[in-house]
């Protein structure tokens, strides 16, 4: 079952419609769906669209308007199930770059077990997009993301520990990408 939300545009139109007052939000979501494309020869065909929808949604829940438990990727994937998303685009945003990590710390393991995780390309994909791109749409390696949000977040807090936690599957995320997008024919 499809919608607009799992297409490029309709999802593009969605994060437009909450994400411009978040400044650097935006700017970092619109990059990171450019990134996710420039990824989607690491997917099968069938899922580059898909993978690109998940990209500009994936942070949809640091809207103000959804915050519900804090935790973005919890709160964008209860909004988008209440729009009808397909259920693979939920479960993708409610599990990007590791959220299983940080729903650790924040006590929200349960409520995230609810959607699935996909151990899939697309999700490699999709936290490739992400760990690459930086918080204002900078392309960065992966180590220097990684050490971006190391630096923001104070150590000790849940997105510090969760990030250090999460470093290694990120990575293997990553390189997992990088060696689908080199078998591609040129």
């Amino acid at each position: 079952m499809s919608s607009a939300l799992d297409t490029p545009q309709g999802a593009a139109e969605l994060a437009e419609s909450l994400l411009p007052p978040l400044g650097n939000r935006w700017l970092h979501t619109q990059a990171v769906a450019q990134r996710a494309r420039e990824a989607s020869p690491a997917v099968p065909e069938d899922d580059r669209d898909l993978l690109v929808a998940a990209a500009w949604l994936h942070d949809i829940g640091y809207a103000p308007e959804l915050r519900d438990t804090g935790f973005h990727p919890l709160d964008g994937a209860r909004y988008l199930k209440t729009l009808g998303a397909p259920s693979r685009l939920v479960r993708l945003v409610a599990h990007h770059s590791g959220a299983v990590y940080e729903a650790e710390q924040r006590g929200l393991t349960a409520e995230l077990a609810a959607y699935e995780r996909e151990d899939s390309s697309v999700l490699d994909a999709l936290i490739y997009a992400d760990m690459t791109t930086g918080p204002a749409g900078q392309s960065f390696d992966f180590d220097r993301r990684i050490d971006e949000i190391l630096v923001r977040y104070e150590p000790g807090s849940e997105v510090h520990i969760a990030i250090s936690k999460a470093r290694p599957y990120l990575r293997a995320a990553v390189d997992r990408t990088r060696a689908r997008l080199a078998d591609q024919p040129m």
